[in-house]
């Protein structure tokens, strides 16, 4: 029963990546005042500009662009302390998948080629001509099951 929580909280981890991207990064994130703005008016921009590469990555972990990233997957560890009280199981992994998708994203936007080839949803996020589909970073599955996997150069 304990390590049902391993598989549990990796899929539970896609679902909130893609509800995450979809609604806060995009959805709030389009608005300049917001403090999600630097997700589509830095990151968004900069990676279109250069076939998905983005710089900011090479700055490192503190850099203004990179920062609010790391912050808010370190505010969603917190958020979810709570959830060693039923599995502390499922807890650790969802920090092992708070790491894998920083450094997945990361790797994403620093070598394209890599992207393209393991990653073709997260490219097609960025170079597509409708980036407000393929909301998964990490998967593509999510994208598929709701119907928002959108196929450009692949």
């Amino acid at each position: 029963m304990h390590l049902l929580c391993i598989p549990l909280a990796i899929m539970y981890s896609h679902i909130l990546e893609w509800v995450l991207h979809k609604y806060i990064l995009h959805g709030l994130g389009k608005n300049k005042k917001s403090k999600w703005a630097s997700h589509w008016h830095t990151h968004h921009r900069s990676s279109r500009q250069n076939d998905n590469y983005d710089g900011d990555y090479n700055k490192g972990l503190f850099d203004y662009a990179i920062r609010g990233e790391i912050l808010g997957l370190v505010a969603l560890g917190i958020l979810h302390i709570p959830t060693i009280l039923i599995s502390p199981l499922f807890y650790y992994t969802l920090i092992i998948c708070a790491i894998r998708y920083f450094k997945i994203h990361k790797k994403s936007h620093l070598d394209v080629k890599w992207c393209k080839e393991y990653l073709p949803w997260h490219y097609d996020h960025h170079m597509g001509k409708n980036q407000d589909a393929n909301w998964g970073v990490t998967n593509e599955w999510v994208d598929c099951l709701l119907n928002t996997r959108i196929k450009y150069f692949n």
